[in-house]
């Protein structure tokens, strides 16, 4: 057992899921499952909702040849504990900070898709300071409006009466372009089964936590790290002109707009993804040795 602070960790090895090997963390109060793998500059990498870890496969398969991969189950997902009290992104934002003091990682570059680029500007208002660059991922900086939160509240009312199945039939079609719902069933498959493996307090808790956040916009201009963002062209969730928005106002931010994908840019166009975040994270450990 190793204590940080007022948090305290402890790590044992787990059990093969999804070819990508369990390690276990037992950070403040809750076991969290995360991978570690490769070495070289730290990659850390922050799901989507309502998903897990396991999302990132292919971005572990091919980068960890060249860099350290760190994918974490959020609590409330995956094989993580999904205790039943409130959720906030600041609280996953600790759970992430606690994580790299054990695993003695200072800095690292993170990528955030979605809720996990949420998470990183919670992050990054926080710990700054640990943030080497940060690649955002179909996500947005702007709060939820009133109809947004509303729309939260409705989801985490049909999570609690008809469960993770439901959730899956809603967010599906948010998540993936039609014409991979069409042509890509096992695909489609992996999607759903990573939804359905979440509980329900996981899924209301993340529902109130993105509907509670703060607008990220005002921190923008102040984001000093290398930053790279990464965007679906068919993206309906998080379209591109939010994207844009956060290439204007961030300095010396890159934008990439992905062909032929829609809200999970990393699932559906895997090579595309993968080489913007190669050459990107590439770049940033050259400045490293520089």
């Amino acid at each position: 057992m190793i204590a940080n602070g007022p948090l305290t960790v402890t790590i044992s090895n787990g059990t093969n899921r999804a070819n990508m090997s369990s390690l276990y963390a037992q950070i403040n109060g809750i076991t969290l499952a995360y991978s570690d793998r490769g070495t070289g500059l730290p990659l850390v990498f922050l799901h989507a909702f309502p998903l897990n870890r396991t999302m990132w496969a292919q971005q572990e398969k091919a980068l960890a040849l060249e860099f350290r991969i760190i994918t974490i189950d959020l609590r409330g997902h995956g094989e993580s504990d999904a205790p039943l009290w409130r959720y906030t992104l600041d609280q996953s934002a600790d759970d992430v900070r606690a994580l790299l003091d054990h695993l003695a990682i200072q800095q690292a570059l993170f990528v955030g898709l979605s809720m996990g680029g949420y998470i990183l500007f919670a992050f990054y208002r926080k710990y700054a300071a640990r943030v080497k660059g940060m690649i955002l991922a179909d996500t947005r900086a702007q709060a939820d409006t009133e109809e947004g939160k509303q729309g939260r509240f409705q989801m985490a009312q049909t999570a609690y009466k008809k469960g993770p199945p439901a959730i899956a039939d809603i967010m599906i079609p948010k998540l993936l372009s039609p014409a991979t719902i069409q042509t890509k069933p096992d695909l489609v498959r992996q999607v759903r089964a990573m939804v359905e493996n979440n509980q329900i307090s996981g899924i209301a808790g993340d529902l109130m936590a993105m509907a509670e956040r703060q607008d990220s916009v005002p921190l923008l201009s102040q984001i000093t790290c290398p930053t790279q963002i990464i965007v679906g062209e068919l993206d309906q969730a998080t379209p591109p002109s939010d994207s844009r928005l956060m290439a204007e106002q961030i300095p010396h931010a890159r934008l990439a707009v992905i062909p032929h994908a829609a809200h999970l840019s990393n699932l559906e166009q895997p090579e595309a993804f993968n080489q913007i975040v190669a050459a990107f994270a590439s770049e940033l450990g050259k400045k490293k040795q520089s």
